[in-house]
């Protein structure tokens, strides 16, 4: 059952849409429709005039967004899938490149915001936490099956949780006297066990649910491959801009960029270097984008943004730029 829509406010709306420079009679991708807000932006830019191509795990997110997109359906089409099948997707609707793509990594607001879905630590729901509910796999899967080892790997890599052991012995003893089965037992007691909140409005178990969320999902698994194979699919000039939410996400993008830009990554002498050095795109934030304060007090949930961009370039121009450049760029932010 879908639940009333809560006020959607995409992150980064403007910085995304301007870097992604939309062009009439183009193609283009939202990997993560979700509500839409993206999309809708997208949509208004193209005029009637080109196609988007809509993408999302979560069905009733789709749902939302297709009845409030139901203006543009003359440019817009829908895939339920994970949006790392883009190739495929693409390859079946005869489509060999495109003109831009764009991807955001975050939850969205109607996930949080719905408590039967299991991703909010503040509101009380199953824990679910699948984004696609064809899914099997659920959160409470993994804190009653997992060994405490397996768990405590997992909010060690997946939510940089230092208490990550405490926190994974904890639970294996706690869980013989009964199960997790819910959002909010799971967040008070890893609230008691870190010892409260310490004067942080970060509630405790803000690390444990990322890492379980990542897990669940495969959030990270090929990234790094979907963003190369995203690029390769650009025509030149085509721009592929992406909105992450947490330092893992964002190292990934950060350093595929830096590689598909011909950059070298490991800083070792040339000789030494096997970096590829193969410049496919020229990087157009310099430094990540991030929101603005008035963005960030009008919609929380923005705080922990960061946008990266880049730009197909012509192969010809390849030699030219590698020489001017020498490959040895320092590392960017």
């Amino acid at each position: 059952m879908i639940a009333t829509p809560v006020e959607h406010v995409p992150v980064l709306a403007n910085e995304a849409i301007d870097l992604l420079h939309v062009q009439p009679g183009g193609t283009y991708v939202d990997c993560t429709v979700g509500l839409g807000g993206h999309s809708e932006r997208i949509l208004q830019e193209l005029g009637g005039k080109g196609r988007l191509i809509a993408l999302d795990r979560d069905k009733d997110a789709m749902s939302i967004s297709r009845e409030r997109l139901s203006g543009h359906l003359s440019s817009l089409e829908f895939h339920h899938d994970n949006f790392k099948n883009l190739p495929l997707i693409l390859g079946n609707l005869g489509i060999r490149l495109i003109d831009g793509c764009l991807v955001d990594l975050g939850v969205s607001n109607y996930q949080l915001a719905t408590s039967e879905r299991g991703f909010s630590i503040r509101e009380d729901g199953p824990l679910d936490m699948r984004m696609d509910l064809d899914q099997r796999l659920k959160a409470e899967d993994l804190v009653n099956r997992l060994s405490e080892k397996e768990l405590s790997d997992i909010f060690h890599a997946y939510g940089e949780e230092r208490q990550a052991k405490k926190i994974a012995h904890a639970i294996v003893e706690s869980r013989r006297d009964g199960e997790f089965r819910s959002t909010r037992k799971l967040a008070d007691f890893v609230e008691m066990v870190k010892g409260g909140r310490k004067g942080s409005r970060v509630h405790p178990a803000t690390q444990v649910f990322q890492a379980l969320r990542i897990q669940v999902n495969q959030e990270l698994e090929a990234l790094d491959t979907f963003l190369s194979q995203t690029i390769a699919l650009l025509r030149n000039g085509g721009r592929l801009v992406v909105i992450s939410f947490h330092s893992l996400e964002d190292r990934i993008v950060k350093k595929t960029f830096q590689i598909e830009a011909g950059k070298c990554i490991c800083f070792k002498p040339r000789e030494a270097c096997r970096c590829p050095r193969i410049h496919n795109v020229e990087i157009l934030t310099r430094k990540p984008v991030i929101p603005s304060a008035a963005e960030v007090g009008g919609n929380p949930k923005a705080r922990s943004a960061k946008l990266r961009a880049v730009q197909r370039i012509n192969r010809s121009s390849k030699s030219e730029v590698e020489l001017r450049n020498g490959g040895l760029e320092s590392p960017e932010n």
